[in-house]
């Protein structure tokens, strides 16, 4: 009997543990996010509101380095994670948020300040509430993830056609659905990244876990960004 209360006591030790361990991961993922999005915010906000810098970037050749740096940033991260140390993991992930706002910078030059504000408090509010969703619910998720995959390499395949067919009703339905699609990863990539910190904590250490943690709030930022950048289109004020 006092063998079984002794296992009870050990096993609660270790549900506290765990609990205590998951929050403060879970707030480290956000906390790296935050920082992610106000490095970028603030370089897009230094070089769209500079007529000069915008000329340099995007009315020459370099414009082409700034839109694929950061996929090339973003491969590069996720093949080479696990032999980095966690201080440079995190100094890249920085400078992966500095490239993206360099290439997002021209929005202040093509939509008013106002509308870019509110669009992004809309996103801030859809986004907390999506990810509480995922963070809370028993629901299982994962079976989402492909359906969703599969929607984003629809939508990527239909964002390259309508460069060249430039249809206005196309590009509204492709900005209403990337809203959903990204909603949904959202959901699902949270749920992920707090399931996926349990199984490496116990299995490969805190270490793992932390980089895990870097490579989790790179997703949500990625998903904070396109849900952003969607809802921009169809909600900004033109300039």
């Amino acid at each position: 009997m006092a063998d079984l209360q002794s296992a009870r006591t050990i096993s609660k030790a270790t549900e506290i543990s765990i609990d205590s361990g998951l929050r403060a991961h879970m707030s480290k993922v956000y906390g790296l996010m935050a920082v992610a999005m106000v490095i970028t915010g603030l370089v897009a906000y230094a070089v769209g509101t500079s007529p000069a810098m915008l000329a340099a970037i995007f009315n020459t050749p370099m414009k082409w380095v700034v839109m694929f740096a950061p996929l090339g940033v973003v491969f590069l991260f996720g093949a080479k994670i696990n032999s980095m140390r966690y201080e440079t993991a995190q100094l890249v992930f920085w400078i992966f948020a500095g490239l993206v706002g360099l290439s997002i910078s021209y929005i202040f030059a093509v939509y008013t300040g106002v509308s870019i504000a509110q669009t992004f408090f809309t996103t801030a509010v859809a986004f907390a509430s999506l990810s509480l969703y995922g963070y809370t619910t028993k629901r299982n998720l994962s079976g989402m993830g492909s359906f969703l995959i599969m929607g984003l390499i629809g939508l990527l395949i239909a964002s390259v056609i309508n460069i060249f067919v430039q249809s206005s009703a196309m590009h509204f339905a492709i900005s209403v659905i990337g809203v959903l699609i990204f909603a949904g990863l959202t959901a699902y990539d949270t749920q992920n990244i707090k399931n996926t910190y349990l199984q490496l904590r116990t299995v490969h250490g805190e270490e793992a876990a932390a980089k895990a943690g870097i490579m989790g709030a790179l997703s949500l930022y990625l998903n904070f960004l396109n849900m952003f950048m969607f809802l921009l289109s169809f909600m900004g004020n033109r300039e």
